[in-house]
């Protein structure tokens, strides 16, 4: 008899794939060091790592699958992983505040205190407190990222993303499976357009801008905000992957469906981040 039927609260058993997660995430973290440190076997370390990743997602993901099919997961296991995923994304935009404060700070708090007099006749002769700024100390210079170019476009691109899972949802709500299907197609089409154009901004930053990493309070901030949410867009989007083959092999029901609304989620919770930056990263 299913959880579903009998009532009980569906408990795993114990699962090695947290154990493969942490080894994953120590080879692109020991990867990620030796590689920002030009070391060669850095590269190694980052590959084994993702694919020790990937290995671990398919898997993962395959024995929840199997579990939710199967109809071991009664209301009870459904409000569990709604609290999860709601602390889950809680979290995130915790530590996308962290950066967004440390922004603020520097713009509004740091910046001017180091352009003050004191600070220029005692430590930083010339330094002007504009923004954006490298800080005191660095002698190159850059241009900043303009907001109405490809910035412009990719918010478009998420905006519109946004709109096509919501009508994917539609769709599953309506028993719908192939304007579900075709959502799920477009979203995951435009997140992966807006990947590209996040990799082709990089490259023009560097080439063009000589907007680097290295480029002190404003370069930090650009590449983390920018970076780190783009980590997000990537790991959206193979969610999306995966609800999408899900979906194709008959998943999910119309009131039984969390690992679809679970995605989506988080696939509005990234645009909506990418507002945030949009706005006081690009365009202020």
């Amino acid at each position: 008899m299913s959880s579903q039927t009998s009532g009980n609260y569906y408990l795993p058993q114990p699962s090695h794939w947290p154990i493969v997660a942490s080894i994953a995430m120590g080879f692109v973290g020991f990867g990620a060091s030796f590689t920002v440190n030009h070391m060669p076997v850095g590269y190694a370390l980052l590959g084994i790592g993702f694919l020790i990743l990937f290995f671990m997602f398919a898997g993962w993901f395959t024995t929840v699958a199997h579990e939710s099919e199967a109809g071991k997961y009664n209301k009870q296991v459904d409000v569990s992983f709604r609290w999860g995923m709601g602390w889950f994304i809680f979290s995130e935009v915790m530590f996308f505040a962290a950066f967004f404060g440390a922004l603020f700070y520097m713009r509004g708090i740091s910046v001017p205190d180091l352009g003050s007099l004191i600070h220029q006749e005692l430590l930083w002769p010339g330094f002007k407190a504009d923004w954006p700024a490298t800080g005191p100390g660095i002698k190159e210079t850059f241009s900043p990222m303009g907001a109405w170019g490809i910035p412009a476009l990719n918010t478009a691109l998420l905006l519109t993303s946004g709109a096509t899972i919501t009508w994917a949802h539609w769709g599953l709500l309506k028993n719908n499976r192939m304007q579900l299907i075709w959502g799920l197609v477009l979203t995951i089409a435009l997140g992966m357009i807006f990947l590209g154009f996040q990799i082709y901004e990089y490259m023009h930053a560097y080439s063009d801008l000589n907007l680097k990493l290295t480029m002190g309070a404003y370069g930090a901030t650009f590449f983390m905000l920018t970076g780190f949410h783009g980590f997000h867009v990537t790991i959206g989007t193979i969610m999306l992957w995966v609800i999408l083959f899900r979906s194709v092999a008959g998943h999910f029901k119309a009131d039984s469906h969390f690992g679809f609304e679970g995605v989506a989620w988080y696939w509005h919770f990234v645009d909506v981040v990418w507002l945030l930056l949009f706005v006081v990263v690009y365009w202020l």
